[in-house]
């Protein structure tokens, strides 16, 4: 019975991870197709602007901009299929780990997909943190 439920599993974290990939790809594409600000060509441009947003410091006009399309970038569904990916290939390890096993006692290796796991919620608990400034933003208008 288990060595079904786990096999079942593992065939769903498989095409779930391979969906969230896919749709990440098509997401990510689009962001590289798209002209970049000027601002965006400096290291860290991002992280400074967010910065300026959350402690309400005064921007220019450029960064305001930039930060409305940071945030808009990872406030779109689409962002959180890459956290959404990893999260799954970690499911697929482990189950695929305990299907593999039939039934024996799991090692620490069949766990090991957990850290992709975790890695990935922190990712997505990032990425909905700098959504928020959503509403921030709007009062800088």
């Amino acid at each position: 019975m288990s060595e079904a439920v786990y096999g079942l599993a593992t065939v769903i974290a498989l095409a779930l991870a391979s969906t969230l990939a896919l749709v990440a790809a098509v997401h990510v594409h689009r962001l590289e197709g798209r002209a970049t600000a000027p601002i965006s060509e400096e290291i860290g441009s991002a992280k400074a602007v967010l910065h300026k947003v959350r402690k309400g410091e005064p921007m220019s006009p450029a960064e305001v901009d930039y930060a409305k399309q940071v945030v808009a970038d990872r406030g779109s569904l689409m962002t959180l299929c890459i956290p959404g990916a990893l999260f799954m290939l970690g499911c697929f390890f482990v189950f695929g780990s305990l299907y593999h096993l039939h039934g024996a006692t799991p090692s620490e290796r069949t766990f090991l997909g957990v850290i992709p796991m975790l890695t990935s919620t922190n990712l997505a608990i990032q990425i909905r943190r700098s959504a928020r400034l959503r509403r921030r933003l709007r009062h800088l208008s």
